[in-house]
């Protein structure tokens, strides 16, 4: 089926499309692993063959989408390995034990009995929904409890918030990210946590329980301006320099431009950000201009914002912003918006380790991030 025929059936009936296009992604995906694993295309002729094609065999999966059947690839010479059905459903039951927690606690709003219905869990049960949660439970606790091996001099932090079930009552509560690049380029995904707030404390607690599993090495610590992060980096990693996220930053300065100068100041902030003496000439215009707010911020984060050059010239682009961290954030929000709000503390930990697993296994098994040119 091509890309046209199922843009018209989801036109026709958007959760056939998407359960049709979810399967013929998927199906894609393990015809590119078998290629691989047989190191030869569908009749192909060469010499780097290493086995033959013995058909398919169907095989159901349950996701967000419904069920669908999928065609799994048949080696004869050896079995077909493929992380379609362990990755795709590892995340996939994570979101499945959120919602059926949810309604088994009583949380019967008409969203979560929609998706509960959606996921087909009519008769899933208390035990059952306590199995699966145990064996996730036991993946994420192992994903955050492995040691950290080898110099790490680049981190990236960040803090999401999504609201979660605690004592009867829907509250804020952040999950804190952290991120690395390793000395040999490859980035990788270290830590998750669930707090009640991004204070000072938690981070630490947070920076200290990643030295704990072996973190050393670190040179450069990237996040927004949160003053916890910046306290417990001072604390947590002596000799370490803190790097305000440009992106952060210019956020920051154009809050308190008018629209009517947005995109002027905005031209102007960008060309700034590439020389100090520019950046200071910009915080008197804006001064000047009655923008005091403005000015006031760039002369706060002044001595943070180029310590990324103290590095090699070809790892600027990567380490001057959290832009790194977005793909996980998108992520996590996508699906945090099935249930819209977690049931307790571990639920909103499970869904969001099971993500960043998969993310992190793309991360240190493709391609180099960082070029190692000096």
């Amino acid at each position: 089926m091509n890309i046209s025929d199922l843009a018209e059936d989801y036109l026709i009936d958007p959760k056939e499309g998407m359960r049709k296009l979810t399967a013929s992604y998927l199906n894609e995906v393990m015809q590119v692993e078998a290629e691989n694993q047989i190191q030869a295309r569908r009749y192909e002729r060469t010499g780097k063959r290493k086995a033959h094609r013995n058909g398919t065999r169907p095989r159901s999966l349950k996701t967000i989408h419904g069920e669908i059947e999928l065609d799994k690839p048949q080696i004869r010479e050896f079995p077909f390995k493929t992380k379609v059905f362990e990755r795709f459903s590892r995340v996939e039951e994570s979101v499945r034990v959120s919602v059926a927690e949810s309604y088994l606690e009583g949380v019967s709003t008409r969203k979560v009995k929609k998706v509960f219905s959606k996921f087909g869990l009519e008769n899933i049960s208390a035990s059952e929904v306590s199995r699966i949660a145990k064996k996730l439970d036991k993946s994420v606790k192992e994903f955050l409890n492995r040691p950290i091996v080898g110099s790490i001099p680049y981190l990236f932090v960040d803090a999401s918030y999504f609201k979660v079930r605690t004592d009867g009552r829907y509250i804020n509560k952040a999950l804190l990210v952290v991120t690395a690049i390793h000395e040999d380029g490859y980035r990788e995904i270290l830590s998750a946590t669930v707090a009640d707030s991004e204070d000072e404390s938690c981070w630490e607690s947070c920076f200290e329980s990643l030295k704990a599993r072996g973190l050393t090495g670190v040179k450069l610590v990237i996040s927004d301006a949160h003053k916890g992060i910046q306290a417990a980096v001072q604390k947590a990693f002596l000799g370490a320099s803190w790097q305000m996220c440009n992106v952060h930053f210019m956020r920051a300065v154009l809050k308190n431009i008018p629209k009517k100068d947005k995109k002027e100041v905005a031209y102007m902030l960008k060309d700034a950000l590439e020389d100090e003496a520019k950046m200071q000439k910009l915080a008197v215009v804006l001064d000047d201009k009655g923008y005091k707010k403005s000015a006031d911020t760039i002369d706060s984060f002044r001595f943070d914002l180029w310590n990324y050059k103290s590095f090699p010239r070809s790892h600027w682009r990567r380490i001057r912003t959290t832009n790194g961290l977005e793909r996980i954030n998108k992520e996590l929000k996508r699906r945090s918006r099935v249930s819209g709000a977690y049931p307790n503390d571990q639920s909103l930990l499970r869904v969001a380790v099971c993500i960043m697993m998969n993310i992190n296994e793309d991360w240190i098994t493709g391609n180099r991030y960082l070029s190692l040119e000096e």
